[in-house]
């Protein structure tokens, strides 16, 4: 049998605050994006409308829900696909609420597109 659970507020031992917004959705990730830039395709995300590649190892990714500021976090991995090199750097730079932009360099720091980029964004949502 299946069971159901109901609450109209979710609060603290003190009854203080709500415990779904301040814990759960606080640091709940707002986005992420799993994109192939050789390709390029997006692979898999959520809240995100659209990616830009603006060149070799740049793109932007766009929002479909925008941060309420620029004070957000967007944690980059990146990586080859299918293969042991090793090397692959990804930073992020949050330019503006609607978007981030990503850079990806080889070993040698050169700009260059990989097949395995995972990104998230942590912060409030507009």
């Amino acid at each position: 049998m299946a069971s159901i659970l109901r609450v109209n507020t979710l609060t603290d031992a003190s009854s203080n605050n709500s415990v779904a917004t301040s814990v759960i959705f606080s640091g709940s990730a707002k986005s992420w994006l799993q994109y192939n830039q050789v390709t390029p395709a997006v692979t898999g995300s959520y809240n995100i409308s659209s990616v830009t590649d603006t060149g070799a190892g740049d793109f932007t990714a766009n929002y479909s829900s925008a941060m309420s500021a620029l004070t957000y976090s967007v944690p980059v991995t990146s990586g080859m696909l299918n293969t042991d090199a090793s090397g692959r750097i990804g930073e992020s730079n949050p330019t503006n609420t609607s978007s981030y932009q990503v850079t990806t360099t080889n070993s040698a720091g050169t700009k260059a597109d990989h097949t395995g980029n995972s990104c998230s964004t942590f912060g409030d949502l507009a």
